[in-house]
């Protein structure tokens, strides 16, 4: 995983880690984080790794984890989602241990990169900000309510879809946040007429949710 791009580096009293989604990279969401103007707080935009997807036929691309199939009853890479939780882990702690509080620092992503930052803040053992996960799904969720960490059980979830998404449906959207409501996590729940992307009313309500979780320091 390679840190290609940070804005607003100056900015040290928050943080938001924001994961692109398959095939993307860590260019794909600045001009988002553009037009947040948020200058108090610092975005780090990383680069997934290369590695073959399987449902892309094995071709070569940036992903978090393999990706087997987008169905419910897919399989899912385990090995792949845990080994980058442990790296996400590491550059979480590498920003703690510079003086960001870990209750300053938020993890947001999109389709793959958003299952990737509901997986990680659930099982971080410290209070996280919270979470921003757009058009995306909870890996793994069967293991959740043995593996969640009391720190961010009351970690503030941000979830997002688009009503005319048609690669992670509605419906797998929607039996992810209940599978959290489930878990006892409390998820703020918004859908927009998009499809698998963002559109302007969404980043006007994240503006409103980090600034909420994430205030300038006084």
């Amino acid at each position: 995983m390679v840190l290609e791009r940070i804005i607003n580096s100056q900015a040290g009293s928050a943080l938001v880690i924001w994961l692109h989604g398959l095939g993307a990279d860590g260019h794909d969401f600045e001009p988002v984080v553009q037009m947040l103007n948020l200058p108090h707080i610092k975005f780090i935009l990383p680069h997934a790794p290369y590695r073959p997807v399987t449902l892309n036929n094995g071709y070569e691309m940036r992903a978090w984890y393999d990706i087997f199939g987008l169905q419910p009853d897919s399989p899912q890479d385990e090995a792949g989602i845990n080994s980058m939780q442990a790296t996400l882990n590491a550059m979480i702690e590498a920003e703690i241990a510079q003086g960001i509080p870990a209750h300053r620092i938020l993890l947001a992503g999109f389709s793959q990169g958003g299952a990737m930052a509901l997986h990680t803040a659930t099982r971080f053992p410290q209070t996280l900000a919270g979470v921003l996960a757009l058009s995306t799904y909870l890996p793994l969720k069967s293991q959740l309510s043995q593996e969640k960490h009391p720190a961010n059980q009351q970690c503030p979830i941000w979830m997002a879809h688009g009503r005319f998404d048609s690669v992670i449906t509605m419906a797998t959207a929607q039996a992810s946040r209940q599978t959290l409501e489930d878990t006892g996590y409390a998820v703020e729940w918004h859908e927009y007429d998009m499809p698998h992307s963002v559109c302007d009313e969404e980043i006007n309500d994240i503006r409103q949710f980090l600034l909420k979780v994430l205030p300038p320091a006084q």
